[in-house]
């Protein structure tokens, strides 16, 4: 199990990378089209600092564009579960919420999939995340609930396993490797989704001692 202080590090990370695409994204709302300079002083960090996360300025601004269209949308369902302590219904709320909208943004997503993928060896991080922070955020806070009530390793785990199939890559492999409807892959993804939960539930439900027969 990571220890707190990398968590604590990760977590810092992950606010560093909101902070650059939501200055990016409030720059593009503005009718700008910023520049890396722009970007770093409005969040109120170093140039090198915005190349470490986005190597190249388009990845940057795809990211940027699709935070504004999505934000809302699965910001809002999560909002009317903040008082469902349901954790498969929450988790089946976020994720039919962002494969909607991911699927009205399969274009911009492959897009920003294929400049993650070119990005060049030397250039990545193998501590940090190349994307996808806004979908750990909407998984987690799904799972929120559950914090407490099982141990961080498998509250981390459960974070893993929904990210693989929630969001573009699943939503990729529904539409080209099965050929399903956007329909039909929101229901897999749905179904996927609840199916971890349960398990990881199930997982952590105790066992009936075994009663001693009667002599």
């Amino acid at each position: 199990m990571k220890p707190k202080a990398e968590f604590g590090r990760v977590a810092q990370k992950r606010r560093t990378r909101k902070a650059i695409v939501d200055a990016a994204g409030e720059l593009l709302a503005k009718g700008k089209t910023p520049s890396v300079n722009d970007v770093a002083a409005a969040a109120e960090v170093s140039r090198r600092t915005v190349y470490m996360y986005f190597p190249t300025v388009d990845q940057l601004m795809i990211d940027a564009a699709l935070g504004a269209v999505t934000r809302n949308t699965v910001e809002t369902a999560l909002d009317s579960i903040n008082d469902n302590d349901d954790v498969e219904e929450r988790v089946d709320v976020m994720t039919r919420a962002v494969q909607s909208d991911f699927a009205a943004t399969e274009k911009q997503g492959r897009a920003l999939l294929r400049l993650t993928v070119d990005t060049p060896t030397l250039e990545r991080q193998s501590d940090q995340p190349l994307r996808g922070y806004r979908r750990i955020e909407w998984i987690e806070r799904a799972l929120e609930p559950l914090r407490g009530k099982i141990d961080r390793k498998r509250f981390e785990r459960l974070v893993s396993a929904l990210a693989m199939v929630v969001g573009w890559e699943s939503l990729i492999v529904a539409r080209d490797i099965r050929a399903l409807s956007l329909a039909e892959a929101e229901e897999v993804s749905a179904w996927a989704a609840r199916t971890l939960v349960r398990a990881t539930l199930a997982e952590r439900a105790p066992r009936s001692p075994r009663k001693k027969p009667h002599r």
